[in-house]
């Protein structure tokens, strides 16, 4: 799962009133601020990178690639145009932040925390894997199933000034397939666009509708067919994967609310589970062609992990019938989305809901 966030600015901003007002978690947001800082300072203009005769073709490629998105971000999906995305670092490893998420024994509702700024959120980032860890064994020793991923680039909603705590590019997605290079770029200056506090599915369900929108955009008019064709390739695999796991959320979701003793429920969930990977094997044997990319998530898949994917998901539908309505205008699209992220949370979903009818 390419799991995009905000954990790093809720963090960010957190620790910024925990420096001045005192924090019995003052450690994690002296970690979050570190990493932060130190990923800002590892970052460099792009075109220094593509002036420097040291740094290897395949990358100034990959650059010039991402300057041609970034501008195509601003004229075509009206979008902010800014610094982020016109640095790059190389951070020498495998993911930007880890996030923890946690869920209950018979329940797919995540644990949430709750910053200054961003509002409550169903995880925390970490700039060390051990670190993460070692929070995800503590809520494990609470009775929590926890499920620790990489980030591959968290936003800062745009709301740090000046051009150094821009949004950079990173090595850590640099080298994705076209298409899903582009839906990235576009997710993560979507994040800048609305914000609402404390709402997670309504955040990210919303830059996922526009990087969906803005991704085929790209691809149709400014992708050639090998690239159209990876990148097909490569979002099949995460339909599939986004299909089957659904149907076992559902499954399990019903199973956690029905009336059956919590016994009876722990014996049904170990069976479903069983399945589940059962099936993703047959998937992946067949008409995967044995690509194994998620074996990973399949071998730690708990409630925890499953309860994460719907926030990448759920409302996307609303939010592409809303673009719908407003002509496939953006900004009239983005004035829309902006003027429900100011509602309170259960208005914001009714009027979302049915803002497409």
């Amino acid at each position: 799962m390419a799991s995009i966030g905000i954990a790093g600015m809720a963090a960010l901003a957190a620790a910024t009133v925990c420096l001045t007002s005192g924090c019995s978690t003052l450690g994690y947001y002296a970690q979050s601020i570190g990493g932060h800082l130190d990923l800002l300072n590892s970052a460099k203009p792009v075109p220094q990178w593509l002036a420097d005769e040291q740094t290897p073709a395949d990358l100034k490629g990959r650059l010039a690639l991402s300057q041609r998105m970034r501008e195509f971000a601003v004229s075509e999906l009206k979008l902010p145009d800014n610094a982020s995305y016109r640095r790059y670092a190389d951070l020498k490893r495998p993911a930007a932040v880890w996030n923890v998420v946690a869920a209950p024994e018979l329940s797919l509702t995540l644990t949430t925390w709750c910053f200054p700024v961003v509002g409550c959120v169903g995880y925390r980032g970490y700039f060390d894997r051990a670190e993460a860890d070692t929070f995800a064994d503590a809520l494990r020793a609470q009775g929590l199933e926890a499920s620790v991923y990489g980030v591959p680039a968290y936003s800062t909603l745009g709301a740090l000034p000046g051009d150094f705590f821009a949004d950079p590019l990173l090595s850590t997605f640099i080298r994705y397939p076209e298409g899903e290079l582009a839906r990235l770029v576009f997710h993560e200056l979507a994040h800048q666009v609305a914000y609402a506090s404390g709402d997670t599915v309504f955040n990210e369900s919303f830059a996922t509708a526009v990087e969906r929108i803005g991704g085929m955009r790209w691809l149709n008019e400014h992708a050639d067919a090998e690239a159209r064709a990876e990148y097909e390739r490569f979002d099949a695999r995460r339909r599939d994967f986004r299909a089957l796991t659904q149907r076992y959320r559902d499954r399990l979701d019903a199973l956690y609310r029905g009336p059956q003793a919590d016994a009876q429920k722990r014996a049904d969930k170990v069976v479903l589970m069983a399945q589940m990977r059962a099936e993703y094997d047959t998937l992946k044997a067949t008409t995967w062609g044995g690509f194994s990319g998620y074996d990973a998530w399949f071998a730690h898949a708990n409630n925890a992990a499953l309860g994460v994917l719907a926030a990448y998901n759920e409302l996307v539908p609303a939010f592409e019938r809303l673009y719908e309505r407003e002509g496939r205008d953006f900004k009239r699209f983005y004035t829309e989305v902006k003027r429900l992220a100011a509602l309170p949370m259960d208005e914001r979903r009714a009027a979302l809901i049915t803002s497409g009818d």
